[in-house]
């Protein structure tokens, strides 16, 4: 039971994402490991709502029951998909994560963009395996500074706008979709 409400308390930092970008800096093309990072001073519940980037994250969140779990004490790190994110997946992918039927594969998708502990991108190594609270894992990539997460299908995503720091968290916002094997 408290694993299964703190994965559900860790899902809620995926809304958080765009916030800092929206009120603090414009996301770059890519990520790098040294840069500075944003404070929202707000815990998950209060600046979820805010971003305009991840809306399509946040109507995922509800659709999957996961959206009002926002209070956790954490750390907890989010590799947050942006609305972009989700329009690069094949036509219908969304819409049809998006019934009811499919929540506990929707949840399982989301719950693989959260790691334990506050990761900065300072903190990234290359080659790096981190275990999501899905249970499966991530790999890292550095490339001329530039932070890459692979996932389990072979997939990867960019981090456009790293380090935005919650009161319970650390958000990286992602040009991708991470797809667990599972």
């Amino acid at each position: 039971m408290k694993k299964k409400q703190i994965i559900l308390h860790a899902i809620a930092l995926l809304g958080l994402a765009g916030v800092a970008s929206a009120q603090t800096m414009t996301p770059a093309p890519a990520a790098t490991a040294t840069s500075t990072a944003a404070s929202t001073n707000k815990d998950l519940a209060g600046s979820a709502a805010l971003s305009t980037e991840h809306t399509t994250l946040l109507t995922a969140l509800k659709a999957a029951g996961l959206a009002e779990q926002a209070k956790a004490k954490g750390p907890f790190t989010v590799f947050a998909p942006d609305n972009a994110a989700f329009a690069k997946l094949p036509a219908g992918t969304v819409d049809n994560l998006l019934k009811p039927a499919n929540k506990k594969q929707l949840s399982k998708i989301l719950t693989y963009h959260v790691v334990p502990g506050n990761v900065m991108a300072a903190d990234l190594k290359d080659g790096q395996t981190i275990k999501t609270v899905q249970g499966e894992s991530l790999t890292v990539s550095l490339e001329g500074g530039t932070v890459t997460i692979r996932d389990a299908k072979g997939g990867s995503a960019t981090v456009t706008t790293p380090d935005i720091k919650a009161t319970n968290g650390t958000v990286h916002s992602i040009d991708a979709v991470l797809m667990p094997a599972k």
